[in-house]
């Protein structure tokens, strides 16, 4: 018997592409194969519980017991959570002794789909294959574009005699400059367990590396007019209005774009600038939006600003002088298997829970300093003044995101996007956390790293706990929303937080403080503010800071410095116990002793990306639990 191993169906290759070499299409296929594995089993729509390990070493099989056939992988590494992280190759054994190697996603999904806990449509089955596809052509495009610019970054590190990238950066660009190409040269991976972290069908190959972060790309956003009526503004209080306040922050696009409405002889008073990424603008505002345009609502002539995209794609930095805030904006693009609207209660919402969290840390002093945000300052959205409907502005909207405070610093701190850590160094190849973790001192001991990842661990959980349990509010913590603020000596002082437009709050516990937060409610559109349940919060927390943030630089140390196996997940109780023991003197006894259980003992929430995927995103919400890695005793890996 033969089963089947059909090859990925591959998107069709633009004119102006180059194909990559066969190493780097090898190494992004290696790439995708190693998230689909773990995302089969995390999610359990592969049985775990049926892998077999040989008693020596990493090598595992896979039973098919319909075909009576294995798949074999030569290195599995077992972690704690659920976590089976693929080194090596996979291989079908058949039957007969016949061995196949199973070098694509597409292969392994159509081997393995019989044996998924649900039956996938085959439209979900061809979607998932081609979104792959799509990926890993991306991926393997940015690693030949990685290639030069690391050496370009290498030769520069040599020829100022730093210590690294991150020596290199903080002495020889200023905190804005090297902030910004630390998160885009740290783009090149993204969520660790999303199957599709590349996928871009709506572009070509050569629209990707003129669009993407990971390519250092440089992409022009038009300064657009609304008119004034047609638009929903909300700001922070210390924003009295809203183009007095772009005057203020972009003053020079300011002038050239009333200058540009003059000579179309309008009033600068009665419009609005709205910027709107160009791709956006020429491959869907023009069309879905040519009714506004030819009523005179929206002019879509004007000037363009140069921009640099940061990890999300769309949060573009204005190449500007001064600290000029960022700017967040929709793309009806597929990014990641979602379309990235800009929906009205992000809109809202942002301003909204950026002014009550600067009132918190302001009170707080910081949590110990510990905790910095980008506020988002202003955002608005197109509504029609006489239909007054939010909807149709998810895709003609902004949010500003204050930067001055988080990146023009004095205090010697450097804010590193924490997705940035896990790149591959243009020195040694090695994760960039390395560099800060040894600094001169040569290759760490394991007590160095344990030492460094507890000081990075209080860092992390003393102000996210303690914002959650003391105002109910969670914090987005995730790889690609949070910066490390790092001292000269590499050591982590705090956080940088940014993007509150969904995030999510415990209306009864701000109350009970004396804040309140106007939730944004809307037909069809899952709220942000809740009061019967903390659970949606908590969740919120567990999820993009716990499991995707700090569960994945234990999983990243273990294996760098082949530490003991659990560990660093020890570690990483004891301050999570610590976080919250430093609050427990203000939070309600039955609150606490509950959350604690939630936190350090129960199974951990997390959103089931690739079901999701499979069943074509028919429910958002889906989520599965890992087991919870901090229990000293956690049984962990081959079970």
């Amino acid at each position: 018997m033969h089963l089947s191993t059909n090859t990925l169906a591959r998107p069709e290759p633009s004119s102006a592409s180059i194909p990559p070499p066969q190493d780097a299409q090898a190494l992004a296929q290696h790439n995708a194969l190693r998230r689909l594995v773990r995302c089969l089993f995390a999610e359990g729509i592969l049985d775990s519980g049926s892998l077999v390990f040989a008693p020596h070493g990493d090598t595992a099989w896979f039973p098919l017991w319909e075909h009576h056939a294995l798949v074999y992988f030569s290195a599995l590494r077992a972690a704690p959570a659920r976590t089976f992280l693929l080194d090596g190759t996979i291989t079908l054994v058949e039957p007969s002794g016949k061995k196949t190697a199973i070098d694509t996603p597409g292969q392994l999904i159509d081997l393995l789909a019989p044996y998924f806990d649900f039956t996938a449509t085959a439209q979900g089955l061809a979607g998932l294959k081609n979104d792959m596809a799509n990926s890993v052509a991306n991926d393997a495009l940015a690693r030949c574009h990685r290639r030069h610019w690391n050496e370009e970054l290498r030769q520069a590190i040599l020829d100022t005699g730093s210590k690294g990238l991150v020596d290199y950066v903080r002495h020889h660009r200023t905190a804005r400059d090297a902030a910004v190409l630390l998160e885009q040269w740290g783009s090149l991976e993204g969520h660790p367990f999303y199957p599709t972290w590349k996928t871009k069908p709506q572009l070509s190959p050569t629209e990707v590396a003129q669009l993407s972060p990971e390519f250092n790309a440089c992409v022009p956003v038009r300064i657009a007019a609304l008119r004034a009526d047609m638009a929903y503004v909300e700001r922070m209080p210390h924003v009295q209005d809203y183009r007095t306040w772009f005057s203020q922050q972009f003053p020079d696009v300011w002038q050239r774009w009333s200058n540009s409405l003059r000579a179309r002889q309008q009033n600068a008073d009665d419009w609005l600038p709205l910027p709107i990424h160009t791709w956006h603008l020429e491959h869907y505002v023009k069309e879905a939006y040519a009714d506004e345009i030819a009523e005179g609502v929206l002019i879509t002539d004007g000037i363009d600003i140069d921009t640099r995209p940061t990890m999300s794609f769309r949060t573009m930095v204005p190449q500007l002088p001064g600290a000029t805030p960022f700017i967040k904006l929709p793309l009806a693009l597929w990014l990641t298997s979602e379309q990235r609207s800009l929906q009205a209660k992000s809109i809202h919402m942002g301003p909204r829970i950026s002014a009550v969290i600067e009132r918190i840390l302001a009170e707080e002093n910081g949590f110990d300093r510990r905790l910095e945000i980008f506020p988002e300052e202003v955002a608005l959205h197109y509504r029609h003044a006489v239909r007054q409907e939010d909807r149709p502005g998810r895709h003609l909207s902004v949010a500003y995101r204050g930067a001055r405070q988080a990146l023009d610093r004095s205090d010697g701190l450097l804010p590193i996007t924490v997705a940035t850590l896990f790149t591959a160094s243009p020195l040694d190849g090695r994760p960039l956390v390395t560099e800060l973790i040894e600094r001169t001192a040569g290759r760490a001991t394991p007590e160095t790293v344990g030492a460094y990842f507890r000081q990075y661990a209080r860092a992390v959980t003393r102000p996210v706990v303690a914002i959650y349990l003391l105002y109910g509010i969670g914090l987005e913590a995730h790889q690609q929303n949070t910066s490390v603020l790092c001292s000269e000596d590499g050591s982590p002082r705090g956080l940088l937080i940014r993007d509150f437009g969904d995030g999510r709050t415990f209306a009864p516990l701000l109350e009970a403080r004396g804040y309140t937060l106007q939730p944004y409610v809307h037909p069809g559109i899952l709220p942000t503010v809740f009061r019967d349940d903390i659970e949606p919060v908590r969740t919120f927390v567990l999820d993009a800071c716990f499991v995707c943030h700090l569960h994945e630089l234990a999983l990243a140390l273990t294996h760098e410095y082949r530490l003991p196996p659990t560990w660093l997940w020890e570690i990483l109780r004891e301050e999570a116990e610590g976080a919250f023991d430093a609050v427990q003197a203000r939070v309600e006894p039955q609150l606490w002793r509950a959350e604690r259980e939630q936190f350090l003992h129960t199974a951990w929430p997390t959103r089931s990306v690739l079901r999701m995927h499979l069943q074509q995103y028919a429910d958002y919400r889906l989520q599965h639990r890992l087991p919870n890695p901090l229990g000293a005793a956690q049984a962990f890996g081959k079970v």
